[in-house]
């Protein structure tokens, strides 16, 4: 008999969702949104909700729907190949290529540049990234407590803090909405749809969702539809207060334009509006909460990393892969957050796309009895529209393919292009296996044994 699970370690299990997916560098985010968006605030901040509310904590809900222990089996469904490069990519983009570096950034960001004068150099930023992931690395390479102890403690006292950030913003707004900017004055909806992107929270829940689901099993959860009713409820949990404060932190955005003018990253923008509302000494309590914050969530990330990496390549030690990493990222970190988030936009807007089918697909499994051809095709075709999407976010456009996609396809020219083709690839792949049953195309074992018989 399964035992049920009491309402209270549901409300511990939603609090940690949201500690897990509000890490410190979502906090940069939508204080950017906002200030593009001014006057269209809602309607941007409403795309942006659905990819970064909406869509992780709908991957958290897929994993405990299909019963596997991680994604690699997950995402083996489509092919067993498939399956090693897209957890691959996926743990490469979480860690060392773009995450795993936002995090030195986004507290050298917040912690340390508002105390260094205009001209002070590129050495700062060198010198605070060799400091910082050499801790992770140490603590990575020997978990230790405090770690853990640091980040529960921290994270209450961060998130307070920024609710009385936001509590105050709200009551005493810097200034007025002004008018929007870039494409928000025209998509403002689409736009922060795509920013959701960012976040990186939808390829993120797949490897949250097996924490999650685990601590469920744990507690005495047993059958499917059990795990997922509690699963349902803890993300409800969790999906409130991450709207909440994605919301609220976009509005604070939004009325510092006036007298801050537009900045250039979120870390930035928080820095700058505390110090607006407290002072030197709010900055400094700021920076000092989300560094640490930040250094518990790098720790976490490259333990994470290199459990997978050793996994995949179990001749390399876990000890030398975590140090390889380390380095990679304080590196990577060292070209700064504006640019680290410009570069990450093209592969982002390339690969999100495919989990996102991922986990709509993983919902429907049973319903085309989990055809490898519909995983496949749809897959596919997702994948070759929003390579393009990617390759035009990094300016590199061809000029032919992307008029033909803008004729043929709705959406495309807000970068949801890869929707049609999705779902008509999960018909054609459909319809190709009804064809392989048919013909008896999909037992070529039987076939070579018979002519070896004969």
């Amino acid at each position: 008999m399964p035992t049920k699970v009491p309402f209270s370690f549901i409300v511990v299990i939603g609090l940690m969702l949201f500690a897990l997916f509000f890490g410190a560098g979502n906090l940069i985010f939508p204080p950017m949104l906002g200030q593009s968006a001014g006057m269209n605030i809602w309607s941007a901040n409403a795309g942006f909700l659905i990819t970064g509310v909406g869509l992780p904590l709908l991957g958290v809900l897929a994993l405990g729907f299909s019963g596997k222990d991680d994604l690699q089996s997950l995402a083996s469904r489509v092919h067993p190949v498939f399956g090693i490069v897209f957890t691959t990519v996926l743990y490469l983009a979480i860690g060392p290529l773009f995450a795993l570096p936002r995090s030195g950034n986004v507290s050298f960001e917040i912690g340390v540049k508002p105390f260094l004068s205009e001209n002070s150099g590129s050495t700062p930023l060198l010198i605070f990234t060799l400091i910082f992931f050499s801790i992770t690395c140490l603590f990575s390479i020997n978990p230790a407590k405090v770690v853990g102890i640091v980040g529960k403690i921290l994270t209450p006292i961060k998130i307070t803090f920024i609710g009385i950030l936001v509590v105050v913003a709200f009551k005493h707004p810097i200034g007025d909405f002004q008018a929007p900017i870039k494409n928000y004055s025209v998509q403002p909806f689409f736009n922060g749809f795509r920013e959701g992107y960012l976040t990186m929270d939808t390829l993120a829940s797949f490897v949250f969702g097996i924490i999650i689901i685990n601590a469920i099993k744990e507690k005495g959860a047993k059958t499917k539809k059990q795990i997922m009713v509690v699963c349902a409820k803890a993300t409800g949990i969790a999906a409130f207060f991450l709207a909440t404060m994605y919301s609220a932190l976009s509005y604070m955005g939004a009325s510092s334009v006036e007298k801050l003018g537009h900045l250039e990253n979120g870390g930035t923008i928080l820095a700058k509006v505390s110090d607006y509302y407290f002072g030197a000494y709010g900055g400094i309590l700021l920076g000092l909460m989300i560094t640490v914050a930040c250094l518990t969530t790098s720790v976490g990330l490259v333990t994470s990393c290199s459990t997978f990496f050793h996994k995949l390549f179990p001749k390399v030690s876990y000890k030398t892969i975590a140090i390889s990493l380390s380095i990679f990222s304080a590196i990577v970190a060292n070209i700064g957050l504006t640019q680290l988030i410009a570069v990450s936009i093209p592969l982002l807007t390339a690969i999100y796309p495919l989990a996102i089918v991922l986990i709509f697909l993983t919902f429907f499994h049973s319903l085309f009895k989990g055809k490898a051809e519909v995983y496949q095709g749809s897959l596919l075709l997702t994948f070759i529209i929003s390579l393009f999407d990617g390759l035009n976010r990094a300016g590199i456009r061809f000029s032919s393919i992307n008029n033909f996609f803008h004729e043929i396809l709705p959406l495309y020219d807000v970068g949801l292009g890869w929707i049609i083709p999705a779902i008509v690839g999960g018909f054609i792949g459909f319809s190709s296996s009804i064809i392989r049953v048919k013909f008896g195309l999909n037992h070529p074992t039987r076939i070579v044994k018979r002519k070896k018989v004969s």
